[in-house]
């Protein structure tokens, strides 16, 4: 498997690890998508443990106000986030 095609796996598990544990496996609760930043993506994103940093993050992410977070609306955090660390490596802003 190419290092993208396993990257995209990981993304999707780490999504699935978490979504339905308060019920539609389809989606994040705050709760689910709280845990998901501390434990995958802590030591990128340092305020996973502020509650206010946590509910500012679902808030954007929640595009379609149904107060959860799908797929495609955790997929637009990952390339964000994946656009940040690349203009941080290769020093562009």
């Amino acid at each position: 498997m190419s290092d993208v095609c396993t990257a995209m796996s990981l993304l999707i598990k780490s999504f699935s690890k978490y979504a339905g544990r308060e019920g539609d496996p389809h989606t994040l609760s705050k709760a689910e998508l709280k845990e998901l930043l501390h434990n995958e993506l802590g030591e990128l994103l340092k305020d996973t443990a502020n509650k206010g940093a946590v509910d500012l993050i679902f808030k954007d992410l929640d595009t379609n106000k149904d107060n959860s977070v799908d797929f495609n609306e955790y997929g637009r955090m990952i390339f964000c986030l994946t656009g940040m660390c690349h203009e941080y490596f290769t020093g562009k802003k």
